[in-house]
């Protein structure tokens, strides 16, 4: 097996699981969070004790694996270290690393934001970290917030990358 395989495998790797992390991110802020006052108060322990745990595992390591093999790719093709300093340090930096380069930001910092907030609230508002109901109502919100915040990034985040492997 040759370099081109792998980079291509990487890169496919890469793109479904940013399609598994963005769809769970999606998910959650277009069809879970607005239909949950619909359904029957007597259910909805039933969303958050058997979907909900399971989406998120997938959504949590949907991100892990988005990032790792987005990094994998970037080495790979010789372009991380220019992306990641935005294209900055290159005397001519190419449209393509500093695109890239926001897609990278933009996808940390909600990699981050799934790890550290909406994560460990998520754990009190499924009983998976004990909380009086004030703290589960304040986990649920910031969990909330969070995530709508992912959502808004992942446009401009998802516009950078396919920017730079479409420009022409």
């Amino acid at each position: 097996m040759d370099f081109q395989w792998w980079s291509v495998c990487f890169r496919w790797l890469h793109v479904i699981s940013g399609i598994m992390w963005i769809g769970h991110l999606w998910y959650f802020n277009f069809t879970q969070t607005p239909t949950m006052p619909t359904i029957p108060a007597e259910l909805r322990p039933a969303i958050v004790r058997y979907i909900l745990p399971e989406a998120l595992f997938w959504f949590r390591w949907g991100a892990v694996a988005t990032l790792v093999t987005g990094l994998i790719v970037a080495w790979m093709q010789g372009y991380l270290l220019s992306a990641l300093a935005l294209g900055i340090p290159d005397p001519h930096p190419h449209y393509k690393t500093t695109a890239i380069g926001w897609g990278m930001w933009l996808g940390f910092i909600m990699f981050l934001n799934v790890w550290l907030v909406i994560w460990p609230n998520q754990q009190k508002v499924m009983g998976v970290v004990q909380a009086t109901p004030d703290e589960v109502n304040a986990a649920r919100r910031i969990a909330g917030l969070a995530s709508r915040v992912n959502t808004m990034l992942s446009i401009p985040m998802l516009y950078a990358m396919v920017f730079a492997a479409h420009r022409y």
